[in-house]
């Protein structure tokens, strides 16, 4: 009979972060092929044949090629719960990729094998230091021209600075690339092709000396191989686990995700690497143990319209402690009001399955008419004098690039505030200037006017215009403030009406400062 505490445990909630292109949305499809969650790669069918899904679920993102929203997937492996969150890859939704590693208790980082580690890798990497992840290096693309294995790992050292310990160690590189030696267990690993990628690779287990190998490296590429092997195994650190819970070691795989080579012994040490679901430490000290009887959780991420059949809005919940059921009554401490979460699901990219218990470590769905916003804290409440848990808040980052809505066809007025209303509780873009006819909205990069256009257009019906305004930066302010901007400086309010200053430039922004050092100026909102 299963227990609170046992059902924790063999929970692993995890985010793969990776520079664009480093192949971050395959390693997510294929850790879905070895898991037994999907059985063909590329047409990625669910389990019992249902309808064909991705964790790229939205157009924009198939057409354009990259993940623009955080997929939440869960699947059993190996008798473990893997919660997997593939996160946005591209910097400009760096924001969402930072509160989805709120929601992580460890993390994947995607490393492209031509390139070393890239600068999105490296703000996506502080953010996890920032957090205390625990980070599992996979170095990707090996199929494909690469840097050598020792470059690779010094690199990651001298870049990151976390100390980079293999566990395998590549047979050749490119088109000579044919598996791994397992530098703990002594066995090399070799690989077949499969068409595509889209079945398992047939995998080989044998000894690194045997004449077979030499025959199908050649003597120069078997000698030095088995040359580096040794270097690796005798000369680089062991791995120590203790540290790698701690942030300061990293365990590193080669493979190729479009090969799948090496994604089955990623996911494999994933279940014994990967931390079960970690106490939390509360903004006022106190500290949540995830096998607490008392639920609590918390609100990471908005999505409106996942399934346009469906027509609604998911308020995504990591699970912190406790075990949910359906039909429970929680307590919203921004609503002062107890809900009842009578419709929650699991998910598998855009497919949703129904659910009746989860655990500590869980990521679930409540279906959300507009009730939930970022950052919602849900807690059970067992006696009238309980105090919600203060978790620490959701990042908002300040915007560096603003722009005018102008709806082009004022029949749609009404599916128009509805849109920029449930994109901006979603953190799509931030909303200012709320009550005016054509209202701003702030972003941190381009990209994400493409994401908002598209979506306002095609989930809502409303055609509209972006004017791009000259301003870089913004800085909150108090009401008391806002009669000191400048001429080249606009004052404008958030969605709850506090007053933002708008810079044209970093250097009006400075001289700003200079002139009013009285002045508090904040990256975010206060309240």
């Amino acid at each position: 009979m299963s227990t609170l505490k046992t059902e924790v445990e063999r929970r692993r909630a995890f985010a793969i972060i990776a520079h664009p292109d480093a192949g971050k949305t395959t390693l997510t499809e294929k850790l879905l092929l070895y898991g037994g969650a999907i059985h063909l790669a590329g047409h990625v069918r669910a389990r019992k044949d249902r309808k064909s899904t991705k964790s790229d679920f939205m157009a924009l993102e198939q057409e354009r090629g990259i993940s623009v929203s955080t997929a939440a997937l869960q699947f059993e492996y190996d008798g473990m719960v893997m919660n997997l969150l593939d996160t946005p890859g591209h910097q400009d939704f760096s924001e969402d990729t930072y509160r989805t590693l709120m929601a992580v208790d460890s993390a994947i980082m995607l490393i492209d094998a031509s390139r070393g580690v890239e600068p999105q890798t490296i703000k996506l990497f502080k953010i996890c230091r920032e957090r205390n992840l625990p980070i599992t290096t996979f170095i990707n693309k090996m199929d494909m021209p690469a840097l050598e294995a020792f470059e690779l790992l010094d690199n990651v050292e001298k870049v990151l600075g976390i100390s980079a310990v293999p566990l395998v160690w590549p047979m050749g590189s490119g088109r000579d690339f044919k598996g791994y030696f397992d530098l703990y267990e002594k066995k090399l690993h070799r690989f077949e092709r499969t068409v595509g990628g889209a079945y398992k690779a047939p995998e080989a287990v044998g000894g690194i000396e045997s004449d077979e190998v030499r025959n199908l490296m050649g003597d120069t590429a078997h000698d030095k191989f088995c040359e580096d092997v040794l270097i690796a195994s005798d000369a680089l650190p062991a791995f120590d686990k203790e540290k790698f819970l701690q942030g300061t070691m990293t365990p590193v795989f080669f493979g190729s995700a479009v090969t799948n080579f090496g994604v089955e012994h990623l996911l494999s040490h994933l279940k014994e690497l990967a931390p079960a679901p970690r106490p939390i430490l509360l903004d006022n000290g106190d500290i949540i143990e995830p096998s607490d009887n008392r639920f609590t959780g918390f609100v990471f991420k908005m999505q409106a319209n996942m399934n346009k059949l469906h027509r609604d809005r998911v308020a995504f919940v990591r699970i912190t402690s406790g075990k949910f059921e359906r039909g429970m009554s929680v307590s919203v401490p921004r609503l002062d009001k107890d809900v009842k979460l009578a419709n929650p699901v699991a998910f598998f990219g855009q497919e949703r399955t129904t659910i009746d218990t989860a655990y500590a470590g869980d990521i679930i769905g409540i279906i959300s008419p507009g009730l939930y916003r970022l950052g919602d804290v849900l807690y059970e409440r067992v006696s009238g004098a309980d105090k919600a848990p203060e978790f620490h808040p959701l990042p908002r980052f300040a915007p560096d690039v603003y722009a005018r809505i102008v709806l082009t066809d004022t029949s749609k007025a009404k599916q128009f505030r509805k849109g920029i209303s449930e994109l901006a509780d979603e953190g799509v873009v931030q909303l200012f200037n709320v009550a005016d006819a054509s209202p701003l909205i702030g972003v941190i990069g381009q990209l994400q006017f493409e994401v908002f256009k598209y979506r306002i257009e095609d989930e809502y019906g409303a055609p509209i215009r972006l004017e791009p305004l000259p301003f870089e930066c913004s800085r909150w302010i108090s009401p008391s403030d806002a009669s000191k901007a400048g001429r080249f400086d606009k004052i404008v309010s958030d969605e709850k009406g506090n007053p933002v200053l708008l810079f044209e430039s970093q250097f009006r922004l400075r001289s700003f400062q200079e002139q009013n050092p009285d002045v508090e100026l904040h990256l975010h909102p206060t309240y």
